[in-house]
């Protein structure tokens, strides 16, 4: 299907762990020391296993490799409270995306916050951005199939109204650009924590500083 030549995209739809906010040294640091205080190993490269994950089936790994007297369930909420603990004392911004938020805004260009962390998380980070830089808040809690499933993009889409295929995501893990991808969404990935491989209809960069409203489609002309 010919995508729709558009200005700008209908819509953006955000990532928030490792995309909008750098809590990925939060995730890593509490998973390490909840498997430690119970005798077991944890690495940074198990923690990089897991970005972009679904919590729950994140929270299921970690028991088993752990060897945790926890259920998954158990083990997804003691990390999320941990992380919430930390994004209320501070909120580290990725480079450039508060500055692109408040030009979408200007723009008119709506958009949303999908991510796989829970409810209480985003909007406790969205709480410490202007009002209504977010339409809408798409979270792990609130999917019955999380990424790399492109369902949580799909429903980002339906929820503002708009066609998938108009819509751009902004990822900084593989699950997130594939869950974009599958939802026939444009994707840019920003690699945080973790590589992405450039494919049909993802373009990779560095950052996100200096990246203004116009460059978003133009990112993706002769690919």
């Amino acid at each position: 299907m010919e995508r729709v030549t558009l200005p700008y995209p209908a819509a953006v739809l955000w990532d928030m762990d490792g995309t909008l906010v750098d809590t990925e040294p939060l995730w890593i640091a509490a998973e390490k020391e909840l498997v430690r205080r119970h005798g077991g190993t944890w690495t940074d490269a198990d923690s990089l296993a897991l970005v972009g994950s679904d919590l729950l089936a994140a929270g299921d790994y970690i028991r088993i490799k752990g060897d945790l007297p926890m259920t998954a369930a158990q083990v997804r909420d003691h990390l999320l409270a941990q992380v919430l603990e930390g994004v209320k004392r501070h909120v580290e911004w990725r480079p450039g995306a508060v500055e692109l938020l408040a030009q979408l805004d200007v723009a008119g260009v709506p958009c949303a916050l999908v991510t796989m962390s829970y409810r209480t998380l985003a909007e406790a980070v969205v709480a410490q951005l202007p009002a209504g830089r977010f339409v809408t808040l798409v979270t792990g809690d609130e999917v019955s199939k999380g990424k790399p499933d492109p369902e949580p993009y799909l429903a980002a889409a339906a929820e503002l109204e708009v066609k998938p295929d108009e819509c751009l995501v902004i990822e900084d893990s593989p699950p997130g650009t594939k869950s974009g991808l599958a939802a026939g969404m444009r994707v840019i990935g920003v690699p945080n924590a973790v590589g992405i491989d450039p494919e049909a209809g993802l373009v990779v960069m560095e950052t996100l500083a200096g990246l203004g409203v116009t460059d978003l489609l133009a990112a993706f002309d002769g690919t």
